[in-house]
């Protein structure tokens, strides 16, 4: 079983428009959008890891908060997706993240996330207890996403602190403090969430050097693979064998939605893990499930036969041994 943890549950909501005025072009009181198409869905990493994973038909259990309309509106949508539910109710309603794509620039989406409710400490000691229970059944605990009011920083940390305690294999995927304080504990995999600064722990991640270096010091402290994102459609995997690039094939001019492909990938990736396959290899399916979500306009694409298609278009080349 696969357990993901998303402490700041969203409901993803898109719009897709045909043109988007960043700045007032006449004097009016007001500015009318009208949205072509939307759409919504549960949201938040670890829940769209946990959503990847039951689509390709593996057990997983999603954990974390909800609250609220909003909170009744995930967990409808996690269990129809399959997914196994195990979340700790709190007063007030959980967060919505806005998404607006305008036609023909859907490589550069502008996005309005909430900052969700704050967590009480006994909600904080509820899931606690939930999460002990769960980690002696799961293989895999994935620690993703943004950290809510009322929960420390650390928390990525305790809790895969908990999982090595617990023999489980903590992924890590999230951004700033949050996540390099989780990569000291030495976790299996981290992917660091780049998007806000491109800086993993204190260390800029803007050149291949910077990348690397980053990497390298989640190797040393007991990480057995760290990927960053080079760019758009390329990331560097690094770990104790070895340095390896990925590339995608998909043009910017083919996206169609980028929400989501990153937590496509980490799903990819755990999947294929889970049939045996060796870390190298598991990213470069992750990767193609990252680039095959690009070019649809779902969240994720959830087909088997799409990703493995893509698997055609991935370019992965060993560069040094570390």
């Amino acid at each position: 079983m696969i357990l993901t943890v998303t402490l700041n549950p969203t409901l993803d909501k898109f719009y897709w428009v045909e043109k988007l005025p960043l700045s007032l072009e006449r004097v009016e009181e007001e500015i009318l959008i009208r949205a072509y198409k939307s759409w919504g869905s549960a949201g938040g990493k670890g829940i769209n890891v946990s959503v990847f994973l039951a689509c390709m038909g593996v057990e997983t259990v999603a954990m974390g908060f909800l609250a609220g309309h909003t909170g009744q509106i995930i967990l409808r949508d996690l269990l129809e997706k399959g997914v196994t539910a195990n979340f700790v109710w709190i007063e007030g309603e959980n967060r919505t993240n806005v998404t607006i794509i305008e036609k023909g620039k859907e490589y550069h989406p502008v996005k309005i996330h909430e900052e969700g409710p704050r967590i009480p400490t006994h909600a904080q000691e509820l899931f606690l207890k939930k999460y002990r229970r769960m980690l002696k059944r799961a293989e895999y605990v994935v620690l993703a996403g943004a950290i809510p009011p009322g929960i420390p920083e650390t928390a990525y940390r305790e809790l895969a602190l908990e999982a090595k305690e617990a023999g489980v294999k903590a992924v890590v995927h999230a951004g700033r403090r949050a996540l390099w304080e989780a990569v000291k504990t030495g976790p299996f995999f981290v992917k660091p969430d780049v998007r806000e600064e491109l800086v993993v722990g204190d260390m800029p991640v803007r050149t291949e050097e910077e990348i690397i270096s980053a990497g390298k010091k989640a190797i040393e402290y007991g990480c057995s693979a760290c990927l960053i994102s080079h760019h758009v459609t390329g990331d560097i995997l690094i770990t104790p064998e070895g340095i390896w690039e990925y590339e995608i094939g998909v043009p910017p001019t083919a996206f169609k939605n980028l929400v989501g492909a990153d937590d496509a990938l980490v799903g990819g990736i755990i999947y294929k893990l889970l049939q045996g396959e060796e870390i190298p290899e598991a990213v470069r399916y992750g990767m193609a499930a990252g680039a095959a979500s690009l070019e649809v306009e779902a969240k994720m694409c959830l087909s088997p036969a799409a990703i493995e298609q893509e698997m055609k278009s991935i370019k992965m080349e060993f560069k040094e041994p570390l």
